[in-house]
């Protein structure tokens, strides 16, 4: 008998579903996957402007869900942005946890131009924003502003799915992690 593996996935965003699904399968091959995707608050603005802020978001909503949830594996995901030494940029901090451990990731940055890093300054969101300049609708829960900008070489989900991937590295080698 497969063996079932419950993931609950800290928003209901069917890219940040699809990405936590697809990240974890393969190190549970010869598991079934029952992932599901819930509301769950991130405690932050809803575009997060800073990096602290961006990782605090993702803590907060694996940490709402594993109050309100029963489930082998808790994920979440959260974007934002920030001004770095070479320019802004938008990236995203991962969260994976279980009862026992946690392991808190980051995907690569995305280089903004000024013209949407000075909308989010002014209190615009992501997705919004960049429907608003591509005349594209609701692209947070498709390609997102990393297929617009990487003319897609890489989506929302490929990257939230290989900084997830990554994020694993502590559950699969428990042994070095504890030392």
């Amino acid at each position: 008998m497969t063996k079932a593996i419950k993931l609950i996935v800290g928003s209901t965003n069917p890219v940040k579903v699809a990405a936590a699904k697809a990240a974890l399968a393969p190190f549970f091959a010869d598991s079934q996957l029952q992932c599901e995707g819930v509301k769950a608050p991130s405690g932050v603005a809803e575009q997060p402007m800073t990096s602290s802020e961006t990782r605090q978001g993702a803590i907060n909503r694996v940490n709402w869900c594993q109050q309100h949830y029963q489930a082998d594996f808790y994920l979440a995901m959260e974007g934002g942005v920030d001004e770095f030494e070479d320019g802004p940029a938008t990236f995203a901090y991962v969260v994976i946890a279980t009862t026992q451990q946690r392991s808190v990731g980051r995907s690569a940055n995305l280089p903004l131009p000024p013209v949407i890093y000075q909308g989010l300054k002014q209190g615009e969101e992501l997705g919004p924003l960049i429907d608003k300049l591509f005349g594209t609708t609701n692209i947070k829960h498709k390609g997102g502003a990393m297929g617009l900008l990487t003319r897609n070489q890489v989506t929302r989900q490929s990257t939230y799915q290989l900084a997830l991937t990554l994020a694993m590295a502590p559950f699969l080698n428990a042994e070095l992690f504890a030392k």
